[in-house]
């Protein structure tokens, strides 16, 4: 069977991406390269040709791609620390700021110590990132992870599955509300971590087209100010961590001054500090659980 060569295929694509709009046409053509000849990004230059069919289904994904169909949907996979979710129509995709926040989780963890195991914590799970990623880099802790959402649960529960079955620790995953003043009522006053990436973008705000015509918008918007799931929640992660415990919580980057009252009014923590992501902007809150 003749062949191709991949580059002109990958460098047409980045043209097509590029006025299409899309933020990061060069990374994106060459993960959907990646992802259709079978190997990761930094092999590619070990892999010069195609086949006709192979350029064939590359085209069609890079048109989806320039429709603005999310990058993560065509590949089927999203990352977060060291392990691969499945991810599609239905979960919200996990981003890479919050690679940030799972850093600072293995950071408060690692400062514990090992005398005990640790229990963390993770609301609104989603398809599960932060809770799969931490037991990934934890297998001697016990996470819990709560989401709403039925169809984001399910996805979920596939990648604890998967998980599960290459080894890792399993998790404990619940259905519910994490505002709800029961949930995980059997760990109050004793987790050591909590990490949360709630619905928390204003309803005003303006999305691309890969987040607000994919995302699901249950796992996208706080309400009108982008606290409306955060504002509640705070009492949920008092009752729940231990004292001296830690939080951290991811906001919209016009609302981490807002996100750091809530805690404060609260009067159960200290240390209560934001933190940027990558590009200098506030991305998520973190605090210290004290004694009441």
């Amino acid at each position: 069977m003749s062949r191709v060569p991949l580059r002109p295929a990958v460098r047409e694509a980045v043209e097509i991406l590029a006025a299409a709009g899309v933020h990061s046409p060069r990374a994106d053509a060459e993960y959907l390269a990646a992802h259709v000849l079978g190997v990761d990004r930094g092999r590619l230059a070990l892999m010069p040709m195609l086949t006709p069919d192979q350029l064939e289904e590359y085209r069609k994904l890079v048109a989806s791609r320039a429709e603005r169909v999310p990058l993560q949907h065509l590949t089927g996979t999203a990352a977060m620390g060291e392990i691969d979710l499945a991810v599609g129509p239905g979960v919200f995709v996990p981003r890479p700021e919050t690679e940030l926040l799972f850093a600072w989780a293995l950071g408060q963890l690692e400062a514990l110590g090992h005398e005990h195991q640790p229990i963390v914590v993770d609301l609104c799970t989603g398809s599960g990132a932060l809770a799969l990623a931490i037991a990934h880099a934890r297998p001697d802790a016990q996470v819990h992870a709560v989401e709403l959402d039925t169809e984001a649960l399910a996805w979920a529960r596939r990648n604890a599955l998967q998980l599960a079955d290459e080894g890792d620790t399993p998790i404990d995953l619940i259905a519910g509300d994490v505002t709800d003043p029961a949930i995980l009522e059997q760990l109050n006053g004793r987790v050591d971590v909590v990490v949360c990436n709630p619905p928390y973008i204003p309803e005003d705000a303006e999305l691309d087209p890969e987040v607000i015509d994919h995302d699901p918008h249950r796992a996208l918007f706080g309400g009108p100010d982008g606290l409306s799931v955060i504002r509640p929640m705070t009492a949920t992660i008092a009752r729940l961590l231990r004292e001296d415990g830690t939080v951290a919580v991811e906001h919209d980057d016009t609302n981490g001054s807002g996100v750091v009252a809530l805690f404060a009014a609260h009067g159960g923590f200290t240390d209560i500090v934001e933190h940027p992501d990558l590009a200098g902007k506030p991305r998520f809150v973190v605090a210290r659980r004290t004694a009441d």
